[in-house]
């Protein structure tokens, strides 16, 4: 073989060496935002792939008169979008995620437990949009209000009550009291078609016959990312590699 034949043979090999070595540096990231009353502990059960960087949301009280497009805006700097990225969301993460698809352009969006559009409310949400009595309730009767509805809507938190006692004793009133008008008055009426939705047939807080899901998880919860880990976890990694 000719000198000449050996160097391109070599820069031939070199680059499909260098590409390679790229493309498994290459971080894909997936960023976790939590639902009202939860923070990252909620995803403690949530096992991903090994290919995948998990990093979490934090959440923050937003400014009185934000709305969820304008808090969506306000988290998504946490997001390094110049790496590959997706987002799950649970519950008003969830919903927080479906903003997000608009404003970014993440690989996939999963939500679970959640709504895509204030049209798979139910008919109860859509009520104290058009009389707003919450907005008279003081933030700490609405986290009392949660503490004692809690046991009711979560009807297995029994299999780990030290954990969703703790994450809803941590919250803020103030942004509980902001999150819940957020939910109530939130105008978005469609939804990327990009957006895998996960969601459970004994959620109470947003039953599944107002909900257009992917995914139907049997006995699953509102909050089964944390009582049904092992079973989420399956479904969410099947989703990524799809």
């Amino acid at each position: 073989m000719r000198t000449g034949d050996l160097m391109v043979l070599f820069f031939a090999v070199f680059s499909l060496i260098s590409v390679n070595a790229l493309s498994q540096d290459k971080i894909h990231t997936v960023y976790l935002i939590p639902g009202q009353g939860a923070d990252a502990r909620l995803y403690k059960n949530l096992e991903l792939d090994t290919a995948y960087q998990v990093k979490h949301i934090d959440y923050f009280t937003p400014e009185k008169d934000w709305d969820m497009e304008t808090f969506a805006r306000q988290l998504a700097k946490q997001i390094d979008t110049t790496e590959t990225y997706s987002i799950i969301g649970v519950s008003l993460g969830g919903m927080l995620a479906t903003e997000m698809t608009d404003l970014l352009h993440p690989e996939k969006v999963i939500v679970i437990s959640s709504a895509k559009s204030r049209k798979e409310f139910p008919g109860r949400y859509r009520f104290q949009k058009v009389i707003p009595v919450h907005r008279l309730v003081p933030g700490f009767a609405i986290k009392m209000g949660a503490k004692i509805l809690q046991p009711i809507v979560e009807p297995d938190r029994s299999k780990d009550k030290a954990t969703f006692k703790s994450m809803l004793r941590n919250k803020d009133p103030e942004f509980l009291k902001r999150t819940t008008t957020m939910i109530l008055t939130w105008k978005r009426e469609t939804y990327n078609t990009k957006i895998v939705h996960i969601h459970g047939d004994l959620d109470k807080t947003l039953p599944p016959r107002f909900v257009q899901y992917d995914y139907l998880v049997e006995d699953g919860s509102h909050m089964m990312v944390l009582t049904r880990g092992e079973l989420i976890s399956e479904i969410v990694n099947n989703i990524m590699k799809e």
